[in-house]
């Protein structure tokens, strides 16, 4: 299990639950710049998450066309089901922006405008 899998999956529960709408705008003063920042985040823990499955899975592929040769592997299977029982991505995005280990800046570009 990867270092990044064991830190996101430890604290957050795959279960969705509500959460206050004052509480992640208060992180940013506007509910939808706290909602871009989370997605954004979840994107990315989605593409680690999907880089990570799929070199795993690459030491089980065989590169051969052959029907024949295709069988169940049990070791690749228990490793999809443990990342089919992971949290979501944008589960332990809103955790960690709740719990500010997000990182984000604003461009302030408001001189485009004027």
């Amino acid at each position: 299990m990867s270092k990044l899998r064991r830190q996101l999956s430890s604290s957050t529960s795959s279960v969705v639950e509500p959460k206050k709408l004052s509480e992640l705008k208060d992180k940013t003063g506007n509910l939808y710049e706290s909602i871009a920042v989370i997605a954004k985040r979840a994107n990315q823990i989605n593409v680690t998450i999907k880089e990570e499955l799929h070199s795993k899975l690459e030491e089980f592929a065989s590169h051969t066309d052959s029907l024949e040769e295709i069988h169940e592997n049990k070791e690749q299977i228990e490793i999809s089901r443990a990342y089919e029982r992971m949290p979501n991505p944008a589960l332990l995005a809103t955790t960690e922006f709740l719990e500010e280990k997000v990182y984000f800046r604003r461009n302030d570009d408001e001189d485009m405008f004027s």
